[in-house]
């Protein structure tokens, strides 16, 4: 791995093959979710350690709901239960906790369990782990859309201010930088509605390895193949080459 300075300031992950880590050993698949977390703590350290000051994890996608019930309630019952066992082992280590999503969908009890996670941790400054959690990148641009709506309405803003600065700031993930690299678990070669906008000039990486197996080397070989590649942003090799000079 090349220096510190290249390491990708903010990495986001798209948890997926849990459900299919636990069948094919045979096991119930909220097993392979109980896997799945105790690699995301793994991987949460494992960035801290290399620098990575930004880590954004899709936790469960507001299509997710259309999983069997059963699922869906251990799944919300595992969150519960990693809030209250993970917020002091991420304060301890100076990480700053943010939930982005549609909260509002969620029981009372783990919505104020979120919150409480995000007050205690909110001084934080050595990593931010944020966790979309019934979230979507549709939604996500609906919602900025929708506000700048509002504010065009009442005669707030004018249709011509609107730019892109203006409608980033609208987004969940307003003032932070977008990713740099993006990683997909499990083989599937797509983003499933996950940082749209945010995501425009990510670098992409997809492993097949489902995200229980997904360890720190994975994760290295990931940053490995983000600094092997040359991010130009629109502009040409040459252009980027002399920038860097």
């Amino acid at each position: 791995m090349r220096s510190e300075q290249d390491i990708p300031a903010h990495v986001a992950i798209v948890m997926d093959g849990n459900g299919r880590w636990a069948e094919r050993r045979k096991r119930p698949r909220t097993f392979g979710h109980q896997a799945g977390l105790k690699t995301l703590r793994r991987i949460v350290e494992h960035s801290g350690r290399l620098g990575v000051g930004e880590l954004t994890v899709f936790a469960f996608s507001s299509e997710n709901w259309n999983r069997p019930k059963a699922e869906i309630n251990r799944l919300m019952d595992l969150f519960m239960r990693a809030l209250d066992r993970e917020t002091d082992e991420l304060h301890a280590n100076e990480v700053r906790v943010r939930f982005v999503g549609d909260l509002t969908a969620f029981s009372t009890e783990l919505q104020e369990g979120v919150r409480a996670a995000e007050r205690r941790t909110r001084d934080n400054a050595r990593m931010i782990l944020n966790v979309a959690a019934n979230y979507g990148g549709r939604w996500d641009i609906v919602n900025a859309a929708r506000r700048i709506a509002r504010q065009v309405a009442a005669g707030q803003l004018s249709p011509d201010q609107v730019d892109e600065s203006l409608f980033a700031a609208q987004l969940t993930l307003a003032g932070n930088r977008d990713p740099d690299l993006l990683i997909r678990t499990g083989g599937e070669m797509r983003i499933s509605n996950f940082l749209l906008w945010q995501s425009a000039y990510t670098e992409l990486y997809f492993t097949p390895l489902l995200w229980p197996d997904f360890g720190p080397e994975a994760l290295e070989d990931a940053i490995q193949a983000y600094q092997a590649r040359e991010r130009r942003f629109g502009r040409t090799s040459n252009q980027v080459r002399m920038k860097s000079a």
